[in-house]
C-alpha cells in the first residue's frame, strides 16, 4: 500500500540531508499516517481511513463531509474506504424449561 493520505493525497517527498561538514545526501520525508475509524452520520456506518496526522486534526474539527467539500474531492473517496461492520449480535432464544 502506498504511503498516501486517503483524504488530502499527501505523500512522501524527497530532499537533501545535510551533515555538519555540509555533505549532501538524498533522503525521503515520510508522511505521518495513522489508521482511524470514522463514523459517517449521514450514512450511519463506520469507515476505516489511512490519513495523515494533520488531516486527522482537521477531520476532528470540521468533519468528513466538510473536508470532502473543501478539497472538491469526489465523495466516492469515502465509499471506496474499507467499511467496518459490527458483528451481528446473536440473540439467545428464551425458552421455558
Amino acid at each position: 500500500m502506498a504511503r498516501r493520505c486517503q483524504l488530502s493525497g499527501k505523500q512522501s517527498g524527497f530532499g537533501a540531508q545535510v551533515s555538519h561538514s555540509h555533505r549532501v545526501t538524498k533522503r525521503k520525508f515520510k508522511v505521518n499516517l495513522v489508521s482511524r475509524k470514522v463514523f459517517l452520520e449521514d450514512e450511519n456506518r463506520w469507515v476505516k481511513l489511512r490519513i495523515s496526522a494533520r488531516m486527522l486534526r482537521t477531520l476532528n474539527k470540521k468533519g468528513p463531509k466538510a473536508i470532502i467539500k473543501k478539497y472538491k474531492m469526489d465523495p466516492s473517496v469515502l465509499k471506496a474506504a474499507k467499511v467496518i461492520s459490527k458483528p451481528a449480535l446473536t440473540q439467545k432464544a428464551t425458552t421455558a424449561a
